[in-house]
């Protein structure tokens, strides 16, 4: 009995550590954004891409 709750102990002090280890989950989202685009461009969500800035 007393191994089995070493055990379950020593798991649950473990698990969020692997959770934290996996990071964002294979998230989609990118680490581009409008802040890191150059002058005179923006993001563009849809492209996926900063794209220059159109005026008239």
């Amino acid at each position: 009995m007393k191994i089995r709750t070493t055990v379950v102990a020593l798991a649950l002090v473990v698990a969020p550590t692997l959770a934290l280890a996996m990071g964002d989950c294979g998230s989609k989202a990118t680490s581009t954004s409008a802040a890191s685009c150059a002058e005179g461009t923006m993001w563009d969500a849809r492209a996926q891409a900063c794209v220059p800035t159109v005026t008239g």
